[in-house]
């Protein structure tokens, strides 16, 4: 129901893995970056903002019962065993019309794991409760999702990580060759890059509100 639009933009940029180099920094050979084995984590296009109205049918901005959006999206990832696992933790900021009475809004969410830009591995739905006290119009809560995957996936085979790795010096035929110009590379590049993406689970028709809002 949605597209991830979030992909992995360090998975098309030359890659150099030198440990004694940090990211940007302009060497010999041409510019370094990292590649992690953690997951990139986003948010899709269109799915980190929800909105209620009531009737529930209606769309003008009179109705607009409970508007929502997920912020400060932190991540943390453990390499430590077969299986990278990264966990995400996200505050979701609430706001409703009418401040009478105590009321609890529960909100589905999504997660998924996404390889290559495009490929949805696992996904998650889970619920989480904005809690609006009474003469409040204002609320929040945390939530949470984990993606796992496997490290023998994110690992480059390694005649991929030698051509990307190699030294090029000036005057050789391909210095100024751009290792992903090979499609053999480009694809084992792009099949060992993986996102955990979360957004809110959104109907047909929330999702069509927020595209066109």
């Amino acid at each position: 129901m949605f597209k991830p639009k979030a992909a992995l933009a360090a998975a098309f940029l030359p890659l150099a893995l030198v440990g004694c180099s940090s990211d940007g920094q302009l060497t010999a050979t041409g510019i370094t970056v990292t590649r992690s084995a953690c997951p990139a984590v986003a948010v899709p296009a269109a799915t980190g903002d929800i909105t209620l109205f009531n009737p529930e049918n209606s769309r003008d901005a009179s109705a607009i019962d409970v508007v929502a959006h997920i912020t400060n999206v932190r991540s943390t990832c453990d390499e430590t065993g077969d299986n990278i696992v990264t966990t995400v933790n996200f505050e979701i900021r609430g706001q409703r019309r009418d401040a009478a009475g105590a009321r609890e809004v529960v909100l589905p969410y999504f997660a998924v794991v996404v390889q290559g830009g495009t490929n949805v591995l696992t996904k998650s739905v889970s619920q989480v409760g904005l809690r609006f006290e009474d003469g409040q119009l204002r609320a929040s809560a945390t939530g949470t999702a984990t993606g796992s995957v496997a490290r023998a996936a994110v690992t480059l085979p390694d005649d991929v990580r030698r051509q990307i790795t190699r030294e090029r010096k000036p005057g050789d035929a391909d210095a100024a060759v751009d290792p992903l110009a090979d499609p053999t590379v480009r694809d084992a590049v792009r099949k060992a890059s993986f996102e955990v993406l979360v957004g809110f689970q959104l109907t047909e028709a929330q999702l069509s509100y927020n595209a066109t809002r």
